[in-house]
């Protein structure tokens, strides 16, 4: 069964969709094929599986991790939730740039967005259900965020984020520029000669 890339944004975040069988009794897809992955020019080696539940009005991140090198292949197994992913590599021709989309159960799309992009959504529904799965291990020590709501990058959450559920960590969250001047931020560079079929 055929996975196909739908799209691909800031030349690095790709929209993958799978060919859904469906009838009275209901559907199946296959989400992730290391063959298919492959031949797409996408990562097949996947060493975490996460899964969120969210109420509407909750949003999260924007998160990224360094140390393993993070991406992450992201879907929205029940209601729906807008993803975004924000470019955060020193050199890049996208930095600062972000990439977002609407992504539900019904519509069954996933969203790759390779190391170097930081990465939140927002729950559009109750009961919201987020999974995806991770390029390396979730490492505390070397993991951050960029605030949300940076004016320098411009999100258009379709949520208002005045009312918006919103961890005291992401609220507290730096800038952009702030990551940038950070020490830290020289872990993560742009390089023109990966793309995302190899990050």
């Amino acid at each position: 069964m055929p996975l196909k890339i739908e799209s691909v944004h800031l030349d690095e975040v790709v929209v993958v969709v799978p060919q859904v069988l469906g009838d009275s009794r209901g559907f199946f897809m296959e989400t992730f094929r290391a063959d298919q992955f492959k031949e797409l020019g996408l990562p097949t080696e996947f060493v975490q599986d996460n899964h969120s539940k969210s109420s509407k009005g909750v949003l999260r991140g924007l998160h990224f991790q360094w140390d393993p090198p993070m991406g992450k292949l992201m879907r929205v197994t029940n209601g729906a939730a807008f993803l975004v992913a924000v470019d955060i590599r020193k050199g890049s021709p996208n930095l600062g740039k972000w990439f977002g989309m609407e992504v539900s159960a019904e519509n069954k799309k996933q969203v790759w967005a390779p190391y170097g992009f930081a990465r939140g959504f927002c729950a559009l529904t109750d009961h919201c259900e987020v999974q995806y799965k991770c390029t390396g291990v979730y490492n505390s020590q070397a993991e951050s965020g960029i605030y949300f709501a940076d004016p320098e990058i411009g999100i258009e959450w379709p949520i208002d984020i005045a009312t918006a559920v919103i961890s005291e960590k992401d609220k507290k969250a730096q800038s952009l520029a702030q990551w940038l001047a950070s020490p830290l931020s020289d872990n993560i560079h742009y390089q023109p000669e990966l793309s995302a079929k190899e990050a």
